[in-house]
């Protein structure tokens, strides 16, 4: 695993890990889908595939860039072999059939897609209709954000400025703006205290 790969699994262990199951739990109350395939985008260690599984009948794909992540995601979900299947891929270009995902979820990597609009639409491409999506920046609950910040301020000093830099590179605004361009048909940016989420449907 990289330097920078290996730091971020250990910060998602250490400091981020209460957050996913609470937005586990969270997209599968509104999303109402508890099966079929389930689609976990950047997702890093596999931890937020992990709560999904433990808390529903979905089986998740656990998709990321980094092939050194998907390694470890095998490894966090050791217990679950027939129902993480991590993969290495893009979400500009995802190696997925049209049509066939249930649910999508993605905790903070949309900061680093290059191109919204286009993966915004490879997003509606693999949702199968009634299928929905998540994807945005949330800390779960407003006092699991303000633990974390806490934490991250600890061990980082330019935690602010980090996460000012990275929010302004996909605000509410801007995501609005990119989410037309797109073409998807149906979509929204939900605005919560702590944090928020593109919700993409498919009819």
């Amino acid at each position: 695993m990289t330097k920078s790969g290996d730091g971020f699994s250990r910060i998602a262990r250490e400091v981020f890990a209460p957050i996913y199951p609470v937005i586990a739990e969270q997209v599968l109350a509104w999303s109402g889908i508890r099966s079929g395939f389930c689609l976990d985008l950047g997702s890093g260690p596999g931890l937020l595939s992990v709560a999904l599984v433990e808390k529903s009948s979905l089986s998740v794909i656990a998709l990321d860039a980094d092939p050194a992540m998907a390694r470890i995601a095998h490894e966090s979900a050791a217990g679950y072999p027939d129902r993480v299947i991590p993969i290495t891929g893009d979400v500009h270009c995802m190696p997925i059939r049209d049509n066939v995902v249930s649910l999508i979820v993605s905790r903070g990597s949309i900061y680093f897609w290059r191109d919204l609009p286009q993966a915004f639409s490879e997003i509606e491409r693999v949702l199968r209709p009634g299928g929905v999506a998540f994807v945005g920046g949330s800390f779960g609950t407003p006092a699991l954000r303000e633990t974390i910040f806490a934490e991250m301020r600890r061990r980082n000093p330019d935690w602010d400025r980090d996460i000012a830099r990275r929010s302004g590179r996909a605000s509410p605004a801007m995501l609005r703006r990119e989410l037309a361009r797109s073409g998807v048909a149906h979509s929204r940016v939900r605005e919560e205290e702590e944090g928020m989420w593109v919700e993409i449907r498919k009819t």
